[in-house]
């Protein structure tokens, strides 16, 4: 850089500088065409659930159906992830996704599809995310250089977010055109996308290495190393509170669009793309900013931003200003997470980074889950205001106890 150039200029060559690796540009394209579907499914089936048993209590069971094989298997899926390839382990669990959105697919077209049905392939899909998640969170250290790495993460997030913010609109629309099959088909087909990419991706041989021990032990020796480091053990028990109180909204979207906006099907899409259209821009964001020092400082600002943007979004009642409030709301969700993700895998040794990621997958995968329904359960008896006020308030509550005895959080870099 010139001594000159200014600093917003370097910014935005650093935003999409992981794009500049070939391998992860093939990721980043097939990732991007399967979330698409993947949000398509996860908008459809949510409102399908809703239709079928008008209970916010059902949103909860079946959130929480997807999250319990997070507690069975998500710390082993991380072992796995530090002992096999994991381009290989990817092309496994992605084939497997694309043919339990088959399924349910054919279960919608021939019009036979129950409640029950759409509660167990959410948990058999849930079996297959615990080994995907601590193989595809650490799979990113593989396909850039470390210099690079903060990028990649917020990149990720920013295909994932782009895919937010068009998947769940597309399906308020299908659904309501063609019916929630073809949301299900087109997520199935989506899958065909980064399945190929993985295909394409030629890796570095890897070193040797060393012969696998026990695996109960391997994975008391990464949470050992977690359980140890004073930081990394912080930045998991914020993704804790913010996957169990931060992220109780987004269960109760569906109803949320009917009971408190008077929508349908449209009405909770459009909600969806809102919180995504945020997070893209918070994950450009932090993109942009890949390569600066002040982490903690931004992380800490988010962990205030996004409660407040909550506790405003619990008292709007116009559609227009509601989708506005989301769109702060999801920015500074996604500042914390891709904040917290970027951190953890710097802490992180490489020979540790799977079943680190492990972890920090069951602090997200693990906890989303309860915290949705423990929100569809008091959404029932409070109402869906009521309830997203209360989740705001604790998470505001810990992210202050946090600043206040937990001052460190905002020196990391």
């Amino acid at each position: 850089m010139l001594p000159d150039e200014p600093l917003w200029r370097l910014q935005l060559k650093q935003t999409f500088a992981a794009l500049g690796h070939r391998n992860y540009r093939l990721w980043f394209m097939g990732q991007l065409v399967s979330l698409l579907g993947t949000w398509m499914q996860g908008t459809a089936q949510a409102y399908l659930v809703f239709e079928l048993t008008h209970s916010r209590a059902y949103l909860g069971y079946v959130a929480f159906a997807a999250g319990i094989p997070s507690w069975l298997f998500m710390l082993y899926g991380g072992v796995v992830a530090d002992r096999v390839s994991r381009r290989k382990l990817l092309l496994v669990t992605q084939a497997c996704m694309l043919a339990l959105a088959a399924v349910l697919a054919v279960l919608a077209f021939t019009g036979v599809v129950q409640a029950w049905h759409i509660l167990c392939l959410a948990f058999a899909l849930g079996v297959v995310n615990a080994f995907d998640a601590p193989a595809r969170h650490a799979f990113a250290a593989e396909l850039v250089p470390r210099e690079d790495l903060t990028n990649a993460i917020a990149l990720n997030s920013t295909m994932f977010n782009t895919a937010t913010a068009v998947g769940p609109a597309v399906a308020g629309l299908t659904y309501d055109w063609f019916g929630p099959g073809w949301c299900f088909a087109i997520n199935s087909v989506s899958f065909v996308g980064v399945i190929v990419a993985l295909a394409l991706i030629h890796l570095p041989p890897s070193p040797p290495r060393p012969p696998a021990g026990p695996a109960g032990r391997e994975l008391a020796e990464g949470l050992r190393f977690a359980a140890g480091h004073a930081e990394i053990r912080l930045l998991l028990g914020l993704i804790v509170a913010l996957s169990l109180f931060g992220l109780a909204f987004a269960t109760l979207i569906p109803a949320w669009a009917v009971n408190v906006l008077g929508g349908g099907a449209a009405t909770s899409g459009f909600l969806q793309s809102a919180r995504g259209s945020g997070a893209l821009i918070g994950a450009l964001l932090v993109a942009s900013l890949g390569r600066i020092r002040f982490h903690g400082r931004l992380l800490t600002w988010a962990t205030f931003a996004f409660p407040v943007a909550l506790l405003v979004f619990s008292a709007v009642r116009q559609q227009a200003l509601a989708l506005s409030v989301l769109v702060l709301a999801g920015g500074a969700m996604i500042v914390c997470f891709n904040l917290c993700n970027a951190l953890v895998q710097t802490l992180a040794p490489d020979a540790l980074r799977g079943r680190v990621m492990g972890i920090y997958s069951l602090a997200f995968f693990g906890f989303v889950p309860v915290g949705g329904l423990l929100a569809g359960s008091l959404a029932e008896r409070l109402g869906e205001p009521l309830t997203v006020v209360l989740g705001a308030s604790v998470f505001l509550a810990f992210a202050l106890g946090v600043r206040l005895l937990q001052p460190r959080l905002s020196r990391l870099q």
